[in-house]
């Protein structure tokens, strides 16, 4: 045994349960949470014995510290078929604490949990929000739903729209974290898929904008035809442009419709391709991890069939990192169509810019117009200048898309 590991055996009277950070620990459960097996490390940090494990409710490990709204989130999100990510504090046999972050996979018959020792800045926000949620519990006597949805207030509070977003973000600080306590080069493709997540954020909030802009600019068409009305016979010339500009805007409101506006726009299909994309790939490493960890431990494992379990953990593995490749490919494809997108929303303009300059050579020929029809044109001018740009910016942040992949 190393020096290492005699540390690690050694136990404090009270306090924190020794759980290195290099180290891994899983458990897998049926559909109910009771334990079918673990690895040596959650023995030894929980410190029971195998046979009061094997068979026993995972929850023998909860610690009276856990808010319940934590664990309907986690149980809502697990009946659901999805994956989960959370800050969990568990209570070892001997009255020991230990935090872990955990990953939650369905698996045949149940659930594989795989965790890491969270280390991060934000896990120290988490165990604030943690205790308060707690008293709450206590003082307003919440139930675990009410509980829930107060932890989903702090989660917007912190501008997560949903907790997956959260627990997305919140694996990926742990890795980074992890990946630095460990004087380990960052992990490259979290890096990189983070960035992505932010390019991608940024390209909804760039989308607000174009729609702010472009909801502006609906009014000038309206506008042209009244002041058209009073200096011209019906069917003119800045008529006919207004009704020019009016109906390319309506295309371009189409336009808007189809890949920008709603739940299924490009836009929203793009953060949310690539925040599952994170998350997958965080999960991935972790359980690569934890079979890296089963492969060098040594020790008696009771009557648990470790290679069975290395094999259910190989093809957990190998699911979810195909579930990443997928991910990726998918985000490829949403960025190709939204630059496709942008360079319509371009072509339109040209269009629109045609437009604008012949209504600009008859308010010149037209002197009794008088100044107002020139000030339209000009902020017409103005709109598209700033809606230009948005969209070169839009196209140039999904191009970064692509090129991290």
């Amino acid at each position: 045994m190393s020096f290492v590991d005699r540390r690690l055996e050694a136990r404090p009277s009270s306090g924190e349960a020794p759980f290195g950070l290099n180290e891994v620990f899983f458990s897998r459960t049926d559909d109910r949470g009771v334990i079918q097996s673990c690895n040596y490390v959650f023995k030894r940090v929980a410190h029971f014995e195998w046979e009061e494990l094997i068979g026993s409710p995972h929850k023998a490990v909860r610690h009276p510290d856990m808010p319940r709204g934590v664990f309907q989130l986690f149980w809502d999100t697990l009946k659901a078929g999805d994956s989960m990510g959370a800050y969990v504090k568990n209570k070892a046999k001997d009255g020991l604490y230990y935090w872990v972050f955990a990953v939650v996979v369905p698996c045949a018959g149940g659930y594989l949990s795989a965790r890491i020792r969270p280390s991060s800045a934000l896990f120290e926000e988490v165990k604030q929000a943690y205790a308060e949620l707690l008293q709450a519990e206590e003082n307003a006597d919440l139930d675990p739903a009410q509980s829930s949805e107060q932890l989903m207030e702090w989660i917007r509070g912190k501008g997560f729209e949903t907790y997956h977003q959260f627990a997305t973000h919140a694996i990926s600080e742990e890795l980074l974290a992890r990946d630095s306590g460990l004087e380990r080069p960052k992990d490259a493709k979290i890096t990189d898929l983070r960035k992505m997540l932010t390019n991608a954020e940024t390209l909804v909030d760039a989308t607000q904008g174009l729609v702010k802009d472009f909801d502006a600019m609906h009014t000038i068409p309206h506008n042209l035809r009244v002041i058209a009305s009073r200096i011209e016979p019906s069917g003119g010339p800045v008529t006919v442009l207004s009704q020019n500009y009016g109906a390319m805007s309506r295309e371009m409101s189409d336009w808007f419709a189809a890949h920008v506006m709603g739940e299924n726009s490009n836009f929203n299909t793009i953060k949310l391709a690539v925040t599952n994309s994170l998350f997958v790939e965080c999960m991935a490493r972790i359980l690569n991890e934890c079979d890296t960890q089963l492969q060098s431990e040594k020790r008696s494992l009771g009557k648990i069939d470790m290679e069975a379990e290395r094999a259910i953990l190989a093809d957990l593995v190998k699911t979810e990192t195909a579930r990443g490749s997928k991910g990726v490919e998918e985000v490829d494809l949403e960025a190709e169509r939204i630059m496709h997108a942008c360079q319509v929303m371009h072509r339109q303009f040209l269009g629109l810019s045609s437009t604008r300059v012949l209504c600009k050579i008859e308010s010149a020929r037209l002197p009794e117009s008088g100044e107002t029809l020139s000030d339209i044109i000009d902020q017409l001018g103005v709109f598209q200048e700033r809606i230009s740009r948005r969209l070169d910016n839009i196209t140039k942040l999904s191009n970064e898309i692509r090129t991290l992949e």
